[in-house]
């Protein structure tokens, strides 16, 4: 049995007279009598008594395969904004773009030094060691000026390597058209490319890299949560089920119908009036809360790799199955004849021989699957019949054509 611990202080009362106290499994109630007790304050009492039990009894319980709310919903505001920007990369060994054939990249490069002063000649312009890139990154949420992201910098144009290049200042832009970041650095390749005249060795891709925290945030997104009185939740997976639990945990923890769903992605969610201006601290106590999640039976297929993946709650009805094929496989060989030792007539020569080997699938058999077998036993089956993944994929789809398949079939 857990040590109890007192939760709190005693409800305090008029004529304060006497308390006594209850042990449970990892709670102390006390309970305190008076001569003229207070009616409110024993309701109250009562009431935080039971909130303490019910969610000790909650804390308690095996979770199994419930997940956090926050690991299955989005919150309203809370995401990602992708920028772009387009640049060069400077200080290459000779693996930049060919400027005689890179028309982007030796205008970019042109711009460039007009800018800074600079007027090349179109004659003046032969260096390997330029090349045009695209940088792109993702502008976390609640993101403020002055602070660092990471950017991913891309070849655009023909150049073999980004190893040991710089990228030069490059704005970024939102989907708005508006800069919100600046990069600029060293890049970080992870791969990279050697070779002489009759062969070439590449690890990796060389023509991509990263820089850490390369850009620095000009521009923040105007988005204010903390004083919302609506708050949406978004589930990633959506379904009506789960929509459903989420809300009722919530309802639960808040003791007030504050959620409800409205569809099987969203919940909308009501702030309480002990929440009022610190959406933060709602949310931050509501994402901990767990759910366990539903799913529709569903079975996904690769046919590029042979993977199939099958969810728990996948049922099939009563069917009979037989896989066999007919093999042949022909091999030709060659022997060396020759003739004996000390033979008078003869020569050396090579023979062609042929061996046949027919495989008609005589060791494979009928298995009858009964009605309602889970995953498992479909999975056992199936290989109790010597079946590889990728027979086992034309099988699964000829249950499906024959109505047997209880799960819907997605092929990637």
């Amino acid at each position: 049995m857990k040590q109890a611990r007192e939760i709190g202080p005693a409800p305090r009362f008029n004529d304060l007279e006497r308390y006594e106290t209850m042990t449970m499994t990892g709670l102390t109630i006390v309970r305190t009598g008076c001569r003229t007790p207070s009616i409110e304050a024993f309701r109250k009492a009562a009431v935080a008594a039971l909130a303490a039990i019910l969610m000790l009894l909650i804390a308690a319980a095996p979770a199994g395969a419930a997940s956090r709310i926050k690991d299955i919903v989005d919150f309203e505001g809370v995401r990602d904004n992708m920028l772009v920007g387009y640049g060069l990369v400077v200080g290459l060994n000779n693996s930049g773009d060919t400027l005689k054939t890179g028309h982007f990249t030796k205008q970019s490069l042109q711009a460039m030094l007009n800018r800074l002063g600079v007027k090349p000649t179109d004659t003046g312009l032969d260096s390997k060691n330029v090349a045009a890139v695209m940088v792109t990154a993702s502008l976390p949420p609640f993101a403020r000026q002055g602070s660092r992201m990471d950017v991913t910098v891309s070849a655009l144009g023909d150049a073999k390597s980004l190893l040991g290049g710089t990228l030069l200042v490059t704005p970024l832009l939102g989907a708005d058209g508006e800069v919100y970041a600046v990069a600029q650095g060293q890049l970080a390749v992870g791969g990279f490319q050697a070779g002489g005249q009759a062969e070439t060795v590449t690890k990796g891709v060389p023509t991509s890299g990263r820089i850490a925290s390369g850009a620095i945030i000009e521009r923040e997104l105007g988005f204010e949560m903390a004083n919302k009185s609506k708050v949406k939740l978004t589930l990633r997976n959506p379904d009506f089920t789960t929509a459903r639990r989420v809300s009722q945990a919530i309802n639960a923890f808040l003791g007030t119908a504050a959620a409800a769903a409205s569809d099987p992605t969203t919940i909308q969610l009501d702030v309480p009036e002990s929440y009022r201006n610190n959406v933060i601290n709602l949310l931050t106590d509501i994402e901990q809360l767990r759910v366990e999640p539903d799913q529709l039976a569903r079975v996904v297929i690769d046919e590029h790799s042979g993977t199939i993946v099958m969810g728990e709650n996948v049922r099939i009805s009563m069917v009979a199955i037989a896989q066999g094929s007919l093999t042949i496989r022909i091999t030709e060989a060659e022997q060396v004849s020759q003739p004996g030792p000390f033979a008078e007539v003869g020569t050396t020569t090579t023979v062609q021989r042929t061996n046949v080997a027919v495989d008609e699938g005589a060791d494979k058999r009928l298995a009858v699957l009964q009605t309602g077998v889970s995953m498992q036993e479909l999975v056992n089956g199936l290989n109790a019949l010597g079946i590889g993944p990728r027979d086992m994929i034309t099988i699964l789809q000829a249950i499906k054509t024959a109505g047997a398949l209880q799960a819907e079939i997605e092929v990637m």
